[in-house]
């Protein structure tokens, strides 16, 4: 079983943006102060389940995985992964732009890519290398909970490598809008959401961030502990921005 407080390092919108608000209020829930928020206009009318389908995302927080939840290493604080942090997001490096839009992935909706771009699967490969000194290696309970007969060999590769098997060349950014949901369902759910987000009017979305969370226990909820603005190549380094 996993030891706790868990840390993870995601990518999030600014605090103050459209997509933040767009995407916390869908979740109900504010990572960044930890607070429940309403559920837009008229959602729980067309849906009255709304909060049910939305209890798995919930939990972490509107956010895209760059590092997955992890127990720290013996010998490693939060303190050092802040710091480690802060000197990753001062380095500067190319900053990767999508083109956002609302699809399915693996049965969930999800804030996606229109198509992959080798920068951003860069910026998540260097996360993942880099912050792995701070990772608890797995256990034999972590590693079957994360079901290796299923896994390609690539992926189970990788999560004996990395804790984590949807990194490197199988990692595939989203921002989990929605629970998994059957077919019928899903195509409902997707219209909807696709139509709420085209009103935020957000052509490309620069992935510009990241943050570490913290889970306390295993009921609690993740809520960040502090985030950074990258540096862009060119530019002079970012320092570390205040919750």
């Amino acid at each position: 079983m996993a030891d706790y407080p868990r840390y993870a390092i995601y990518y999030v919108p600014a605090p103050d943006s459209g997509l933040t608000r767009f995407g916390a209020h869908l979740l109900g829930y504010d990572a960044f102060s930890g607070e429940d928020l309403p559920f837009p206009d008229g959602i729980l009318q067309t849906t009255p389940d709304w909060r049910e389908q939305t209890s798995d995302p919930r939990k972490y927080g509107f956010h895209a995985t760059l590092k997955a939840p992890m127990s720290l290493a013996p010998g490693k604080t939060e303190v050092d992964l802040l710091a480690a942090c802060s000197a990753f997001a001062a380095t500067p490096r190319p900053i990767p732009a999508i083109r956002p839009v609302v699809g399915s992935i693996e049965g969930f909706i999800a804030l996606v890519p229109a198509a992959p771009t080798p920068e951003l699967i860069r910026l998540a490969a260097d996360c993942v290398s880099a912050f792995d000194s701070f990772r608890t290696p797995l256990t034999e309970q972590d590693r079957a909970r994360r079901k290796p007969a299923q896994l390609t060999p690539t992926q189970l590769a990788h999560l004996d490598r990395w804790g984590y098997p949807y990194v490197m060349d199988d990692f595939r950014f989203h921002m989990t809008l929605t629970g998994r949901l059957g077919a019928e369902r899903r195509e409902t759910l997707l219209a909807m959401l696709a139509e709420r987000f085209t009103a935020l009017d957000l052509p490309t979305l620069s992935i510009d961030r990241i943050a570490v969370f913290r889970q306390e226990n295993s009921a609690a909820r993740f809520r960040i502990v502090n985030h950074w603005k990258l540096c862009a190549q060119g530019l002079p380094d970012r320092s570390a921005l205040p919750i």
